[in-house]
């Protein structure tokens, strides 16, 4: 079978070009995880469609999770913290924790995407995390690490039998509170962990936190390669929580929240 890219030995030509066509192969693979900017469909050919959302099915009670303006602030900070990172606006997040008559009676909201990652490769994932806005209420509501989590929908293909668990990741406390928070990096704070069958079969569960590292060991010890469902910004089921999301990262892209919409940047 011949290469597109000739004929050479190993099926490749001998060309000045190779570096470049390299590296261009590499940048492909190492972004593989997302979708690009200009991969979301189109509803009528010409407008982009925003894949972004309240992810109906993972909402109980009567959560908030919208997008808008700022925060700015708090009254008596100035600077950077003092605005969103990326733009004007953000994504408010809002749960209580005794709303329901359910057990336990918190409530609990996503605000995701449920098209344009599907089937993306989980262990593509080298970079991952968020800005927050934390508030001194919110930690005395639950403590300093009450916080919004970022949540993996996907299927573990650990076993043909298990084909949903959520992957999700946890905080670690703010460093700061009543205004903006540096990055939050997902690959070395915090923790994470799976739900369901997938969690007791890895032995990464809630009460066994794992690293980020030994997340994606627990599944390439065992020769599984998993695939998203869904990726969402969350909080619940626990405390009470107000606050905002913004500057969501993702390898190579960061997902700026706008109050008309989520934004797409190609970052380094």
């Amino acid at each position: 079978m011949k290469s597109r890219f000739g004929t050479g030995r190993f099926g490749f030509t001998r060309s000045r070009r190779w570096p470049v066509l390299v590296a261009a192969l590499l940048v492909a693979l190492v972004s593989a995880f997302l979708p690009g900017p200009a991969s979301a469909g189109t509803d009528d050919g010409r407008t982009p469609v925003d894949h972004w959302g309240v992810i109906t099915r993972n909402t109980i009670g009567s959560p908030v999770a919208a997008l808008r303006n700022g925060p700015y602030g708090s009254f008596d900070v100035t600077g950077t913290s003092a605005r969103p990172p990326y733009g004007r606006g953000s994504l408010g997040i809002e749960v209580a924790d005794r709303s329901t008559t359910l057990s336990p009676p918190s409530e609990k909201v996503d605000f995701g995407n449920e098209v344009d990652f599907r089937g993306k490769s989980l262990l593509g994932l080298r970079r991952v995390g968020f800005h927050v806005f934390q508030t001194g209420e919110n930690v005395s509501y639950g403590g300093p690490t009450n916080m919004p989590n970022i949540r993996f929908e996907i299927d573990p293909n650990v076993n043909s039998t298990d084909d949903y668990s959520t992957a999700v990741w946890v905080p670690a406390a703010s460093p700061v509170t009543n205004a903006w928070s540096p990055f939050l990096d997902a690959t070395t704070t915090g923790y994470w962990y799976l739900t369901g069958n997938t969690g007791t079969t890895t032995g990464c569960t809630q009460a066994a936190r794992c690293t980020f590292a030994a997340l994606k060991a627990a599944f390439t010890t065992r020769n599984a390669r998993p695939t998203v469902y869904t990726v969402a910004v969350g909080k619940g089921r626990d405390f009470l929580w107000v606050g905002a999301v913004d500057g969501l990262r993702l390898n190579d892209y960061v997902y700026d929240f706008e109050p008309d919409g989520v934004r797409t940047l190609h970052k380094r």
